[in-house]
């Protein structure tokens, strides 16, 4: 995964998401759950890299960051210590950044899909 369109189409494969625009910056994609309106990811490009932020458990952002030091870091402009910012340079396997995305949309679900999680296990 090393683009903005390859970063959306992962999002997207989770239920009742969409791509949004919040900014007066169109550099700045932000993928939201459609029944809170939460972010759960914001996908951007910086200093020639595409990057997406996301949330994380904070012990779980330090394990990133450390197992990782190339490719996540605290994220830029969110708070650093429930976000992590994960460099789309094709460094990790889409399968993994696909795992932090899910993880960060588990984060930042409405309270009646997190219930409804917790009956199916």
């Amino acid at each position: 995964m090393t683009d903005r369109t390859s970063a959306i189409r992962a999002c997207m494969r989770l239920k009742h998401v969409y791509e949004d625009y919040p900014f007066d910056d169109d550099n700045w994609t932000a993928m939201r759950h459609r029944e809170n309106g939460k972010i759960f990811a914001l996908i951007f490009f910086r200093n020639g890299d595409f990057w997406i932020n996301l949330k994380a458990l904070p012990e779980m952002g330090a394990v990133w960051r450390q197992q990782f030091p190339r490719s996540v870091f605290a994220a830029y402009h969110m708070n650093k210590m429930h976000w992590i910012g994960v460099l789309l340079d094709g460094s990790l396997s889409d399968e993994l950044i696909f795992s932090l995305i899910f993880d960060s949309y588990v984060l930042t679900l409405p309270a009646s899909a997190k219930s409804r999680l917790r009956a199916k296990k």
